[in-house]
């Protein structure tokens, strides 16, 4: 099946594939993408990262299963993540997709990365004195002090925001004190910039709990460890987003003599369990989401067939959108 056209000049549409952290999303994406025609924009914003591939899950070529990926493997490991420019390369990949007559399948967990995408949303603008004043507060009191401060203050950023990853809680800070609003205030209310439909995957907490479980097992049987020691080689502990990476930053702590391998192993689980529960929190405040549960031992099938459903007459492909 591939997205029919309409008539006149419909703006190129998206299936997004979101929710938490192991429930499957970039597999139904993949399966998506075969079933309608598309390509696969990623929207994990650790996945961006060159050479960050076992812990952040990423698709090898053979489970890519000939569909073609969009923004993997774009940053240095080096390289702060910028969700501005995010939007920028997504939305004009979606535009060539859209060229090429396909349907893009936007997928991750990554909620701010995903409504950059899909909503009409601008961010605020930086302050110098006031960005350099909060980075002299985060090496000074360290990225949960600063964290604790932005959960005072908004709640629902906090929640999006890893505590230990100093330059997002200081950019939520920056935009709380230019603007005198929230952070999340700064985000419009829940209006696609272009068609849109968004399947969220949902599982019961204690199967969602051993998924993460086994997840970190094979990512440590994989060989997650020896990824860091490569990457800590090109950089990857001055990286300020990177280094803050579910998984990567244990490990850091584990090389530099902090903690045991088991310790960094045990406390990766339970990092990533919290954060599933705030990937939640964040998706299930978006209306538009239409959640779909696992269905048993045919878990992808079942599911790919409830969400082209879902998608049902979304097409498009002549009008480019503005990537901004």
């Amino acid at each position: 099946m591939t997205p029919a056209r309409s008539s006149g000049s419909p703006r190129p549409g998206v299936v997004a594939v979101v929710g938490a952290t192991a429930t499957g999303k970039s597999d139904l994406a993949v399966e998506l993408a075969l079933r309608l025609g598309g390509e696969v924009v990623n929207a994990d914003s650790m996945q961006l990262y060159r050479g960050m591939d076992v812990g952040t899950a990423k698709l090898d070529l053979p489970q890519r299963r000939g569909v073609p990926h969009h923004l993997l493997d774009v940053w240095d490991v080096r390289e702060p993540a910028s969700v501005a420019v995010y939007q920028r390369l997504a939305r004009q990949a979606i535009a060539d997709i859209a060229d090429r007559g396909r349907l893009a399948v936007l997928v991750g967990g990554s909620g701010l990365y995903v409504r950059a995408v899909l909503d009409d949303i601008e961010f605020p603008g930086t302050d110098r004195t006031v960005r350099a004043r909060l980075d002299e507060e985060l090496a000074e009191l360290g990225p949960e002090a600063l964290h604790a401060r932005l959960a005072a203050i908004d709640p629902l950023a906090a929640a999006a925001i890893l505590p230990g990853n100093g330059r997002r809680v200081v950019r939520a800070l920056e935009v709380v004190e230019i603007t005198g609003e929230r952070f999340t205030a700064s985000l419009p209310a829940y209006r696609y910039a272009l068609p849109a439909v968004q399947v969220g995957l949902e599982l019961p907490r204690a199967d969602l709990d051993g998924r993460i479980s086994d997840r970190v097992d094979r990512m440590w049987e994989g060989g997650l460890v020896e990824e860091v020691r490569r990457l800590e080689r090109r950089g990857l502990r001055e990286g300020r987003t990177a280094s803050k990476a579910l998984g990567y930053a244990q490990v850091l702590r584990h090389l530099a003599g902090e903690c045991s391998a088991d310790e960094a192993r045990a406390e990766t689980v339970q990092a990533t369990r919290r954060f599933a529960r705030r990937q939640d929190t964040w998706f299930r405040r978006d209306p538009r989401v239409r959640w779909l549960g696992a269905d048993g031992t045919r878990e992808l099938d079942a599911r790919a067939e409830m969400a082209e459903r879902l998608v049902g007459g979304l097409t498009g492909v002549a009008e480019r959108p503005d990537p901004r």
